[in-house]
């Protein structure tokens, strides 16, 4: 039986630890709970992530930069969902995100909940954001 769920981001461009820096900027309760890199002895390039493990929101997030390039990046039809309590939060969260990033969804009423936006970061990671 499955024990738990989370979230995978495979980097394809050597990205992760800015990201990890970036989303510890962002949000209050981000934890890095756990951070191997790359040694450059044939695994992939040295400094490159090789795993990380952290939290946001009470969510376990597990991200590598992918020493193999694919013929795919990153779907923005996959998400994280963050529910904010209030305006200024949802504000604040959705300008950060999208700092350097595309804004799919503008915040606004969608006829699905009050306020919503959809954004991709600078990392090409998409983020949906609400108010509760």
């Amino acid at each position: 039986m499955a024990k738990s769920i989370g979230f995978h981001i495979l980097f394809q461009n050597g990205q992760a630890k800015q990201a990890l820096e970036r989303y510890g900027e962002i949000f209050d309760d981000y934890t890095l709970d756990r951070l191997d890199l790359y040694q450059g002895d044939g695994d992939g390039p040295a400094g490159q992530v090789k795993v990380a493990e952290f939290r946001v929101l009470g969510r376990r997030f597990v991200c590598i930069d992918s020493p193999i390039q694919h013929e795919w990046d990153m779907t923005p039809g996959i998400a994280p969902f963050i529910e904010c309590d209030d305006d200024p939060e949802l504000e604040q969260l959705f300008d950060a995100l999208a700092d350097g990033g595309t804004v799919y969804m503008p915040l606004g009423d969608y006829g699905f909940g009050r306020r919503f936006g959809w954004v991709e970061d600078r990392f090409g990671v998409s983020w949906l954001l609400n108010i509760t």
